[in-house]
């Protein structure tokens, strides 16, 4: 095995040929079209002489006449085997590559034409020395062993890059498995390599064999890599064309076969087009639609684009624009329609006339936020359907309770998976039209975590002078909510955020009364479920105490729920009766045990007798008013006030300021100035499993505070609330009408409440008014003197206070 080929040696002058994007290897036979003054001299310089030139490559291959500098100073001494002059005027050369030179020195001189007709060009000559690769310094034979081994390496990835390359024969790789020395297959490798000039120029210019491979190694490597990544981009794009051209292919089969069943519907595209210029979209909506239609037409049918396109349009074409129902101007059929559905709730019915008599007026009023704020079971879900009824409008419900993601009321954008509209959105699509009533139920119960507040999302719902121009994430394109009548439920104002709430207009459902409790079960609660549970109305009766009866001993609620969950089963019993007994059912208070149970609630349970420190408050919690009944006990002890029932801070903070207040005005109660230090205070709510907090109940924890320490017992006929200072001042608070409510269902004769809450008597229901008195007071000497059963003793000694806490605790 020859790895080195003996040169030449000695310096030659030679003709120079530049070549433009090509690179001429030793042992390499090239052909090529002279053409250029100067290379058809250098050529026939060469046939006059020993037919021997220097081929070097150009830097850069635009310059027509190519300068000394713009010329490689390594290149390849080459014998011109054949030369033949074409019709055109160029010359066609067959050159054999002898060996590498390095070119000295670069002379030109005038050269004469050979033939009739050529013109004499200037002739570029150079004097070149032959440039043989450098010998193995160290290493011997294991260093040519090393190159070999990296030659064979390198033929075998020319190999692998043959058969991937489209423009190279494969018997290329044959001729050079053929060949004995790694000189000649290694250039051979270099010369059929599809690479910039500048690497080709590289390897020309290799100072060594062992150099050579190496380049050739590193350059097969990253082509191959190149080669794999087009044959694979290039099988996924035939893939993918041939799939499309078969789905086309079934979807055209198809299209024929419906077309010759008669099932034609015509072209898609053309009725989506018709439907966008029907529905009367508004004008920037429109020209979005004709853009998306337009992308979709271009798309592939099985792209992720086109289903996106797709959706859109449909959920656009889906919702209501223009579409709207005529709402009713006859203010003695809605009110109608009011009374038929609800009794009682006087103030909402009045607001709703008032609406409907402006819209007759009018012809259009914005939609107004109308927020029912009352207890479970008062109806505020069924008014909000008998408004709609009452207006001839679309009725959709949405319930927020539990929604926690501000995407399910603006919408998801579209680049996300599944995509959708949000619950605003979705809800105009079932109205099917502009105008409906959209009751947003339970605003009080929306959350809010990572992904976003949804009460903040429903600003711009809920906000009259904003949701002309709703924009919903999905959609991105402005929609008109300002012809909704939104209504919105809660059972609580707290939860809810004041900016919302400053866009709403509230309107409380304090609870049903006794009266009317019994009214709505006769007219309603009793006839809907005798109908619901198959019995026949006109073969039951049911005696005038028996729902009364029911009120009273089986329910205490501020609304009907569980009254008519009470009335469901009465009917559940006559309808087993009705099974076995085909005659007319009578049903009298004496059955209600055996159809219903042992009563919950006793009539004692309603006797309210005077104690010994214990009053009653008056409470308002998101189910309505309650009877808050507060107990007080004094122990021998060492001045410890203890609070047990479940309370928050605040109540905690109203006992601690009751105590004060008693121990501030000990004197004139009687009681030593030091009675804190001998005696314990255990101050107790029942029903410790129900949380209570709030500043309500300040007057009555002193006043039954004060009972407790004097022995004077309160009146069990009077109910109390208001705030407590320090001073004894009693200031107003909130929820008087839920609390007068209750007062009422507990048969308080008696109810006192701070001076500044005098201006809400006025709007408690007439019954509340009239069946209970109501007592105004500024001070806690007042409370006192209204709730304590008889004077309050002026006792100066400290062993008859003592004496006296002795007997009552004995």
């Amino acid at each position: 095995m020859s790895t080195h080929r003996t040169s030449r040696t000695g310096s030659h002058k030679l003709p120079v040929l530049p070549l433009r994007d090509v690179v001429l290897f030793p042992h390499v036979a090239m052909p090529l079209l002279i053409g250029r003054e100067a290379s058809l001299a250098a050529v026939t310089a060469a046939l006059d002489g020993n037919r021997e030139m220097l081929l070097v490559t150009q830097r850069n291959p635009d310059v027509n006449i190519p300068a000394t500098g713009d010329l490689y100073r390594i290149g390849v001494r080459a014998r011109v085997q054949q030369a033949s002059r074409l019709a055109n005027g160029t010359t066609k050369i067959l050159v054999d590559g002898l060996e590498r030179v390095q070119v000295s020195r670069y002379a030109s001189a005038k050269a004469l034409a050979r033939t009739k007709g050529a013109k004499a060009g200037t002739l570029l000559e150079a004097r070149v020395e032959p440039l043989p690769f450098k010998r193995l310094r160290s290493g011997g034979s294991q260093g040519a062993e090393t190159t070999h081994a990296r030659i064979r390496h390198a033929l075998g990835l020319f190999e692998e890059y043959t058969g991937m390359h489209r423009r190279l024969p494969p018997e290329v790789v044959g001729l050079l498995q053929g060949l004995d020395d790694d000189e000649r297959i290694a250039f051979g490798m270099a010369a059929h390599l599809q690479i910039p000039i500048e690497q080709r120029q590289a390897m020309l210019g290799a100072p060594s064999l062992a150099d050579l491979a190496s380049q050739l190694v590193t350059v097969l490597g990253a082509e191959l890599e190149l080669l794999k990544l087009e044959r694979k981009i290039d099988e996924q794009v035939r893939g993918s064309l041939f799939q499309n051209q078969r789905e086309f292919f079934l979807q055209e089969q198809l299209r024929a076969i419906h077309r010759e069943l008669g099932q034609e519907d015509g072209d898609e595209f053309e009725e989506m087009a018709r439907q966008i210029a029907a529905k009367g979209l508004p004008e920037a909506v429109a020209t979005r639609a004709q853009r998306e239609l337009r992308r979709l037409k271009r798309s592939s049918p099985t792209s992720p684009d086109a289903a996106v396109s797709r959706g859109w349009l449909d959920w656009v074409l889906a919702l209501p624009w223009t579409a709207r129902t005529e709402d009713t101007a006859d203010l003695d059929k809605a009110r109608t329609a009011l009374e038929g559905d609800h009794f009682g709730l006087e103030e909402v019915k009045e607001r709703i006339l008032d609406h409907i008599a402006v819209l007759s007026r009018v012809g259009k009023l914005p939609g107004p936020i109308l927020c029912l704020v009352g207890p479970p079971g008062v109806g505020k879900t069924s008014l909000g359907r008998s408004i709609a009824h009452a207006l001839d409008r679309k009725f959709v419900r949405m319930a927020l309770g539990g929604v926690r993601d501000e995407a399910e009321i603006r919408g998801h954008r579209r680049t996300y998976i599944g995509a959708l509209p949000g619950r605003i959105l979705q809800a105009m699509r079932r109205a099917e039209s502009v105008n409906p009533v959209i009751l947003l139920d339970e605003i009080d119960k929306l959350g809010a975590d990572w992904r976003g507040d949804p009460a903040a999302a429903l600003l711009e719902v809920l906000d009259p002078e904003q949701n002309s121009a709703f924009n919903d994430h999905y959609l991105e394109v402005d929609y008109d909510l300002s012809q909704v009548l939104f209504i919105t439920t809660a059972n609580s104002l707290a939860s809810i955020p004041e900016a919302l709430r400053d866009r709403m207009e509230v309107i409380r459902l304090p609870g049903y009364l006794e009266p009317e409790k019994l009214a709505i079960a006769r007219r309603f609660l009793l006839p809907r479920q005798l109908t619901s549970n198959g019995v026949p109305a006109d073969r039951v009766t049911v005696d005038d105490d028996v729902l009364p009866a029911i009120i009273r001993g089986y329910t205490r609620e501020a609304g009907v729920r569980d009254l008519e969950r009470r009335i469901a089963r009465l009917a559940r019993k006559l309808a087993r009766r009705e099974w076995t007994e085909r005659t007319r059912h009578h049903v009298g208070r004496s059955d209600l045990k055996a159809m219903l149970g042992t009563p919950q609630y006793e009539d004692e349970d309603l006797q309210l007798r005077d104690q010994v420190g214990v009053a009653n408050g008056l409470a308002y919690t998101s189910t309505g008013g309650e009877l808050l009944e507060i107990e007080v006990s004094i122990v021998p002890g060492r001045g410890r006030l203890q609070l047990t029932g479940t309370l928050g801070e605040v109540i905690k903070e109203s006992a601690a300021a009751a105590l004060s207040f008693v121990r501030a005005h000990a004197g004139a109660l009687g009681l030593s100035p030091d009675f804190h230090r001998t005696r314990d205070i255990h101050i107790h709510l029942p029903a410790g499993a129900t949380p209570k907090d709030g500043p309500s109940a300040g007057i009555a924890l002193a006043t039954a505070l004060t009972s407790a320490l004097t022995g004077i017992p309160v009146r069990g006929d009077v109910a109390m609330t208001g705030e407590i200072t320090l001073r004894g001042r009693v200031l107003p608070i909130g929820g008087v009408r839920e609390k007068g409510v209750a007062a009422h269902r507990h048969r308080i004769a008696h109810v006192i409440v701070p001076q500044g809450n005098a201006k809400d008597l006025g709007e408690l229901p007439e019954d509340v008014r009239t069946g209970v008195t109501w007592h105004t007071v500024r001070t806690m000497e007042e409370v006192l003197a209204l709730a304590l059963r008889g004077a309050i003793p002026t006792l100066h000694e400290e062993r008859v206070v003592m004496a006296v806490a002795s007997e009552r605790l004995s």
